[in-house]
């Protein structure tokens, strides 16, 4: 049996990267899912938007934001992103509610 060395292994980080860009399109998924696919506990959730962000500070422009919300259907918006998350998800059929959430979670929620 051969041993992969481990420097030849994903990292976490590289984990959540690719967890976050196999979302498909008209799908999304949580900060909590995508730690724990990744292998971590739910508290790793909380470094899912720091990972990804250096991930796209270092040229990585495929990452759906839009897609990864949080474990009430919830979505992060800031008046900066807002015209143009909320295209987004209009484009890919996704429903947000006047409080910011996901209004068909359950039917679009992607659980790998």
């Amino acid at each position: 049996m051969h041993k992969i060395p481990v420097k030849h292994l994903p990292t976490f980080s590289e984990r959540v990267l690719k967890a976050a860009l196999f979302i498909p399109r008209g799908r999304v998924s949580t900060y909590g899912r995508i730690a724990r696919v990744a292998g971590a506990g739910p508290m790793a959730a909380q470094s899912i938007t720091t990972i990804l962000g250096k991930a796209y500070d270092a040229g990585e422009r495929g990452i759906p934001f839009h897609r990864i919300v949080y474990a009430d259907g919830r979505i992060w918006i800031s008046e900066r992103y807002r015209k143009e998350r909320m295209k987004l998800y209009k484009k890919e059929g996704i429903k947000v509610d006047k409080q910011s959430r996901i209004e068909n979670f359950a039917d679009v929620f992607y659980g790998f």
